[in-house]
């Protein structure tokens, strides 16, 4: 089910956000929820642009996000991200066409970024169950250093994804202007209600 914020309007989307000639979607949520693959895949059936934050940050610091963490914590990551994130919007602001932005899963949990987020780009939230969660980031470790070494395991998984939850959830629902809830559905399906809610934000109408 996909929903969108009530306390928002169209008219409160700037024109890099929604235009004819352009247009940003950004995608949020929990690391683990698909937001890169559903990013990529919506962009390749969409003929848009795709752009991962975190790739960004590793091409513009020319180091990887865990050589990042192991350098300078959570802070120093969080303020190559912001400013990463700022030149990506200019970016976007200067130029045309149609974008998919894929943020990480803490992007929003810096002030500034949610502000530049709400004001420059139509925001989904990929919702997903913490079962959801554990499942895929068991089975896809990959290099998360905000998980630390909770991954060896999926009780301990699950503990630090309900903890980190906790402070995060009202984040990402404060920030989305839509929620797609994605329990149980191939990224085919979530991609098609991106789809729908991209023409609806386009015409000014609300799904509920």
């Amino acid at each position: 089910m996909a929903m969108r914020r009530k306390s928002r309007t169209s008219s409160t989307f700037s024109q890099a956000a929604l235009s004819p000639e352009k247009m940003t979607v950004s995608l949020t949520g929990f690391m683990g929820c698909g937001k890169s693959s559903i990013g990529k895949l919506f962009c390749r059936i969409s003929n848009w642009d795709f752009i991962d934050l975190d790739e960004m940050i590793e091409k513009r610091r020319g180091q990887s996000v865990k050589e990042i963490f192991a350098e300078g914590g959570e802070k120093l990551f969080r303020e190559v991200e912001l400013e990463t994130l700022k030149s990506v919007l200019e970016d976007r602001d200067n130029g045309t066409g149609r974008t998919v932005l894929s943020l990480g899963g803490g992007t929003l949990t810096t002030p500034e970024a949610a502000s530049l987020i709400g004001g420059k780009t139509v925001c989904i939230y990929l919702r997903a169950n913490t079962e959801t969660l554990v499942d895929n980031l068991y089975k896809y470790p990959g290099e998360r250093p905000m998980l630390g070494d909770s991954q060896s395991d999926r009780d301990s998984l699950r503990a630090k994804i309900e903890e980190m939850m906790s402070r995060r959830a009202a984040i990402y629902e404060a920030a989305a202007d839509w929620t797609i809830d994605i329990d149980g559905k191939s990224y085919p399906a979530i991609a098609g209600e991106m789809d729908t809610v991209i023409w609806l934000s386009e015409k000014g109408k609300a799904k509920d």
